[in-house]
């Protein structure tokens, strides 16, 4: 079937609280890229854009914040990228919507994965909006935002006017909430609807607005996945004098005013040079959320807040994570479970395989046993005590785990990232997900849930008709595979006993398992 595609004066061109937008319509959609939602100088709080003459020409993806690296393209089939144009001025946003007819549809609003340091709105192909945009009737937008060095160093120590400096890339995404909040209603949809999502670092930054007072009413609903990672994505205690300081003795800058122009290329440098020295040290690195009165700090440890009690959670994780990026020196395929069990006793030792093996196998009776040696624990173990903890203070919160092995190598555990594109509905973009009589369904139920999370609060469709909120006692977990169903706290016996036996061959694995896929 042709699809449609018109770009002239009159069909995409929406009224914004600071001047005209011009996108272009494609195939059933009106799309806006690189929209401007605030600006910001470095260190600073984003600030309103000034209003522009004539019309803001929406028809490419903006900048995005600068890496404290280059990225080196790599595992491109495990998770395909494209790597964009950065600039600081990367307050920008991308907008899919099915009509710009004042209907209220939900509003996807996408956070990016890459930790607080790293990624980009568009970064990975599966972030395209189109599918779930058309298939969903939805209005999709993604977001960019200051990152790493910009994002979050805390300078307050040298002055007010940098109080929340630790903070300025979630003030970023709370700008961008705002944003939505005042304009969205003329892309169609719905102020009061909005669901923010993410991945990895994107599902951590739901969790950061969830403790942020400023964000409070600019969301409804928030979808967590893969983003509950213990020390990985840790709070950034302490202050930023010591790095500041040293930041200047290497940059010989006169004073903290000095930061705020040196060319970002040499700011990189110089951070990337004294961090090591600082981190060995336990200092403030940065790279995180800043607890203060803006960040209220990680919730598990200081508790979700009750101004959030009634915001309905999906959160979930993947078998594999980062165990399963790296090849494996045996093929799964060809391993009967006798010969996997025999290999799991080499690397964890005889006596501490057994309640392993016994705790795995009554946990995931269709594997073999081998592929305890790419599960997850690292997200898993925090997840568990995230579930509790949301569900001791919300009627509303749902556990999933994919399950699913991908058509990769031979096959493969899945990996972190491996999800992303069931839930946009864009399996078609990555080849990896393709298995006949088995792509499909899995990305039906994935999506189906997404899209009732989005308009009920409840992930509960016909796809997966009986899949209960979480308890602090029961976590009702959809595992989603070939045979996907719920499960009553599956994996709670297994998870403590596969981090204490797995922890040092985890360890000595990880290095090669992640050096060469970008994620």
């Amino acid at each position: 079937m042709e699809k449609k595609f018109i770009y002239d004066e009159q069909t995409a061109v929406v009224e914004t609280g600071k001047g005209k937008v011009r996108g272009y319509f494609y195939d059933d959609m009106y799309i806006f890229k690189g929209i401007p939602y605030a600006k910001a100088r470095r260190f600073h709080a984003p600030e309103p854009v000034e209003p522009w003459e004539g019309v803001f020409q929406a028809v490419s993806y903006g900048c995005v914040c600068p890496l404290l690296d280059l990225p080196k393209p790599g595992g491109e089939l495990m998770v395909p990228h494209r790597f964009w144009v950065m600039d600081e001025d990367c307050l920008n946003l991308n907008i899919w919507s099915p009509g710009l007819d004042g209907e209220k549809r939900p509003v996807m609003v996408w956070l990016h994965g890459g930790g607080f340091f790293a990624g980009s709105s568009i970064e990975q192909i599966a972030y395209e909006g189109e599918n779930m945009c058309k298939l969903g009737q939805v209005v999709v937008v993604s977001v960019n935002h200051r990152l790493n060095i910009l994002g979050y160093c805390d300078l307050s120590p040298f002055g007010e006017e940098y109080a929340n400096s630790g903070n300025a890339g979630t003030d970023d995404l709370v700008a961008a909430l705002k944003w939505i909040h005042d304009n969205i209603e003329s892309f169609g949809g719905d102020p009061e609807n909005v669901i923010i999502f993410g991945q990895s670092g994107g599902g951590a930054k739901v969790t950061t607005l969830l403790q942020t007072p400023a964000a409070d009413g600019l969301y409804a609903k928030g979808i967590n996945m893969s983003g509950v990672i213990g020390g990985a994505l840790a709070d950034a205690g302490g202050n930023g004098e010591k790095l500041v300081r040293a930041l200047m003795e290497e940059l010989k800058a006169e004073d903290v005013k000095a930061l705020e122009t040196v060319p970002y290329d040499a700011l990189a440098a110089a951070y990337n040079k004294v961090k090591p020295a600082l981190e060995k040290a336990g200092e403030y690195v940065g790279g995180s959320p800043h607890p203060n009165a803006f960040y209220l700090g990680e919730p598990v440890a200081n508790g979700f807040r009750k101004e959030t009690e009634h915001v309905p959670l999906m959160v979930g994780s993947v078998f594999g994570e980062f165990g399963s990026f790296a090849p494996t020196p045996y093929k799964r395929r060809e391993m009967t479970p006798e010969a996997g069990a025999a290999f799991v006793e080499e690397e964890v030792g005889t006596e501490e395989a057994g309640e392993l093996i016994r705790l795995f196998q009554k946990a995931y009776p269709e594997r073999n046993p081998v592929d305890i040696m790419t599960m997850d624990f690292i997200f898993r173990t925090p997840e568990i005590d995230y579930i509790r903890a949301r569900s001791s203070c919300s009627g509303g919160t749902w556990s999933y785990l994919f399950n699913l092995d991908m058509n990769f190598d031979g096959g493969r555990t899945p990996w972190h990232c491996a999800d992303i594109p069931y839930f946009f509905h864009n399996t078609e973009l990555a080849p990896y997900t393709q298995e006949e009589g088995v792509t499909e369904k899995v990305e039906k139920l994935i999506f189906d849930s997404v899209m009732a999370f989005a308009r009920n609060g409840n992930p509960e469709n016909p796809e997966m008709p009986c899949w209960p909120a979480c308890t602090p006692e029961k976590e009702y977990t959809l595992v989603i595979g070939k045979d996907s169903r719920v499960r009553e706290n599956f994996d709670h016996e297994l998870i403590p006993v596969l981090g204490k036996c797995m922890g040092p061959v985890y360890a000595r694995n990880m290095e090669k398992r992640m050096k060469d896929v970008q994620h």
